[in-house]
């Protein structure tokens, strides 16, 4: 399968297999005025799989979003056809209405407008503790 290249875009690349939709969902990709590909399970020489992004338009995009979903993305930009900028993401030490508070008694639940505030406990087990209750929250 062929996928023609970007003359100025974005590709958000070595995403796990599998976590493409997923970032494409959290970002809304979908709401976009541009042609946006998903590839999955893409042929990978370090991972095996791996699902890739390209986005046919230079956008504004929330870094700490990408790399909850997965740390292991690489996001390149593409101007002129070439590779201006690569960058690598990391897991955020704070995450910012990225995720909810489960705890039906915390402010975030009963009062509107409140943002919803995180704090990275567990690195290796990636569990983020809401900054007003203390509940833990992990992906299963």
């Amino acid at each position: 399968m062929n996928i023609d290249g970007l003359t100025n875009g974005i590709v958000l690349d070595h995403i796990t297999a599998g976590k493409g939709m997923r970032i494409y969902e959290m970002l809304k990709l979908d709401k976009l005025d541009c042609t946006v590909a998903i590839i999955q399970n893409a042929t990978s020489n370090k991972k095996g799989r791996k699902d890739i992004i390209k986005i046919d338009s230079l956008i504004d995009l929330n870094y700490d979003m990408i790399a909850y979903v997965d740390s292991n993305v690489t996001v390149d930009i593409i101007k002129n056809g070439k590779v201006v900028e690569k960058r690598s993401v990391n897991l955020p030490e704070t995450l910012t209405n990225i995720i909810s508070c489960h705890n039906p008694r915390c402010i975030t639940s009963t009062e509107q407008g409140i943002d919803q505030i995180f704090h990275l406990v567990d690195p290796e087990r990636r569990i983020y503790r809401c900054a007003y209750c203390d509940t833990e929250y992990s992906e299963k």
